[in-house]
């Protein structure tokens, strides 16, 4: 299924307490936000892992936090986000297309039907053609790429120096709450040495009062 099971709000919140509990500096843990993040808004389909990796180990930022930043675009914030990016980009090349349902998907079934027809070629007499996949190239992919980076860096960005200090916060407040615990054992242990102590003097002390007077 596309849609969480606990829905997206709940899926967001567990990302982020995995990244936030990330073991490992805060400038890594953001420098890895930075790289999955930016890989998440880029149209890589099926190789958002592979990219979020490579763009992780560029920067030596955290791979897990990298991985985890790729979930920051969703089934339904994705396609406002294309829209914006093509047409972005579409402006950046001075490309004048519009940006409708019906030629998005003609420019996609024209592609489609050009890697079939060039599979098919292989096995066959036909010559392989180009022209859907060219037009797909130069109309929808490239300026969905270009107009994808550059909101994708400053977003990136945003979320990386976001990240630094929430990440301090959190290791900060865990470690004081470790210090806590240890200091709660710590004094519940001697409580426990200090009151086994007194039992057993204690028990000594009832011991030589209970024993016969020598002959």
């Amino acid at each position: 299924m596309v849609y969480p099971q606990g829905g997206f709000k709940r899926a967001t919140q567990y990302v982020l307490h995995r990244m936030r509990r990330l073991p490992d500096q805060p400038h890594r843990i953001a420098r890895g936000v930075f790289a999955g993040s930016l890989v998440g808004f880029l149209p890589l389909p099926g190789m958002q892992f592979i990219a979020a990796w490579a763009a992780s180990r560029a920067v030596n930022g955290n791979l897990l936090a990298a991985l985890l930043a790729t979930f920051n675009t969703n089934p339904i914030t994705t396609p406002f986000f294309a829209v914006f990016a093509m047409s972005f980009g579409h402006w950046i090349m001075g490309i004048q297309k519009p940006l409708t349902a019906g030629y998005i998907g003609r420019a996609f079934g024209n592609a489609g039907e050009d890697l079939w027809f060039n599979f098919l070629a292989i096995f066959g007499p036909e010559h392989t053609r180009w022209d859907g996949l060219l037009q797909f190239w130069r109309e929808i992919y490239l300026p969905y790429f270009i107009g994808a980076l550059i909101p994708g860096l400053v977003l990136s960005a945003i979320f990386y120096y976001l990240t630094i200090p929430l990440v301090m916060a959190y290791q900060k407040a865990r470690a004081a709450k470790a210090k806590e615990r240890h200091e709660r054992r710590k004094s519940l242990r001697e409580a426990l040495a200090a009151a086994a102590a007194k039992l057993k003097r204690e028990t000594a002390k009832g011991g030589d009062d209970e024993a016969p007077p020598a002959p």
